[in-house]
């Protein structure tokens, strides 16, 4: 089936599993002053998430949910004394979007969380704030598009630089000729990360549910170098740097080259610094042809380059550069290199979450709607894709489909747990 017709298709109720059922009957959230109940799942990352919606006016964290004890009680003493009420606690997200007073999820959990969650939260009629990358693999970022367009959802993607002030404002100068034809854009992202080792089958904590942790992944055994950060590094729960930090710059690229789907796409790289369990490379770059404009990233996750002095994404014009800075921020430049302009402004999480809880009271507009965030997610998949296959991808501009490479298209989805794939 081509992907126009998969995205295009009429999706019906699955019957496989209850959680996946549609169930229309929600609190809503249905006027402008209404406090909106929202549920937190995954407090790692999700912590911040508690953080930052707790001090939103109407908005309320009712819900924490973690497959970890620990880290649920971590949840409850970040809330302590911020709220008027607890919040109620869940390690199973299956059980949270069953609820009718909860009218939104954010979604913090690991990558290979982030499709199915959303989409069964859909399917439950709840609107969702999903983390990058918002899927694992393309199939899952068309499924999570068609399951907030069937249910009637807002979705919004964590790419907070879309609602970051100073980045706005770089992009729309950027667009309004600050630079003259723009041609090029180039990221980076440069750490210092150091080995992750070998892991050794141990006892499963008793803090931790691994079960359900695993969720629609395949069945791995449990070993102690992956909960809560390493699964990064394995492509059976993660992305890679490419997934991990290179969204967000490849996000601000696109968006200021206001492009869609590239025609061709490379990545090379390696395992350079350690040698251990990590699958992913440690250094890499990828490249995005889209015809008249290209786009690079380059990571180095193991070697800072500090005297390199990289921004975060940089532009290139006939009239100069334009540069985003790592912060919300943005500075301009001639072609002799001479800074001729700046600016920065309001930054963080809050301002992301609170457009995206505006959205669902339908007083703003979405800055980063769940098909904006998928097609930049999909700019990391291909660039992983081609690294994993050696190989240059050909990509058709008009669906974003790999074209003539069967064996590429085996990694445009994955195997699903008995009973867990994610259907609309």
């Amino acid at each position: 089936m081509n992907r126009r017709k998969f995205l295009n298709q009429t999706a019906t109720a699955t019957t496989a599993l209850a959680f996946y059922g549609a169930i229309r009957t929600v609190r809503g959230a249905d006027s402008p002053n209404s406090t909106i109940r929202v549920a937190v799942m995954g407090l790692g990352r999700g912590l911040d998430h508690v953080a930052a919606v707790s001090g939103i006016q109407n908005a309320e964290v009712a819900m924490l949910c973690d497959i970890d004890d620990k880290r649920i009680d971590g949840g409850l003493k970040r809330l302590d004394g911020k709220q008027a009420r607890a919040p109620q606690t869940s390690k199973d997200i299956r059980r949270v979007v069953e609820m009718k007073d909860i009218d939104a999820i954010f979604i913090a959990a690991p990558n290979h969380w982030h499709a199915p969650a959303t989409i069964m939260a859909c399917n439950a009629g709840k609107h969702v704030y999903v983390e990058k990358p918002c899927s694992h693999n393309p199939w899952e970022g068309e499924t999570m598009v068609r399951a907030a367009r069937k249910n009637n959802r807002v979705v919004q993607m964590g790419n907070q630089r879309r609602s970051w002030t100073g980045c706005i404002e770089g992009i729309q100068k950027l667009k309004e000729g600050a630079i003259g034809t723009v041609h090029f854009a180039r990221c980076w992202y440069d750490a210092a990360r150091g080995s992750i080792g070998r892991g050794m089958k141990v006892p499963i904590p008793a803090n931790l549910d691994f079960n359900l942790w695993q969720g629609p992944a395949p069945e791995r055994p449990y070993v102690d170098n992956l909960v809560h950060y390493n699964w990064h590094w394995r492509w059976h729960w993660g992305n890679g740097e490419l997934g991990n930090n290179g969204i967000h710059a490849l996000d601000v690229a696109r968006w200021g080259l206001g492009v869609t789907h590239p025609l061709k796409v490379s990545c090379n790289g390696g395992r350079y610094h350690f040698d251990d369990d990590q699958e992913t490379p440690d250094t890499a770059i990828a490249q995005y042809d889209f015809g008249k404009v290209g786009i690079s990233w380059e990571g180095s996750s193991c070697h800072p380059r500090a005297h390199e002095h990289h921004d975060f994404v940089t532009f290139y014009g006939d009239n100069g550069e334009l540069a985003i800075t790592g912060g919300s921020g943005y500075r301009i430049y001639d072609p002799k290199g001479k800074e001729t302009d700046k600016g920065s402004g309001e930054g963080g999480d809050k301002i992301h979450m609170n457009n995206f809880l505006e959205a669902i009271r339908g007083n703003a507009k979405l800055n980063s709607e769940i098909e904006e965030g998928h097609l930049s997610t999909q700019l990391c998949h291909l660039g992983n894709i081609a690294y994993r296959t050696s190989r240059n991808l050909k990509i058709d501009p008009e669906t974003g489909l790999i074209q003539n490479d069967p064996e590429a298209l085996k990694l445009w989805k994955r195997e699903y747990r008995q009973g867990w794939e994610p259907k609309v």
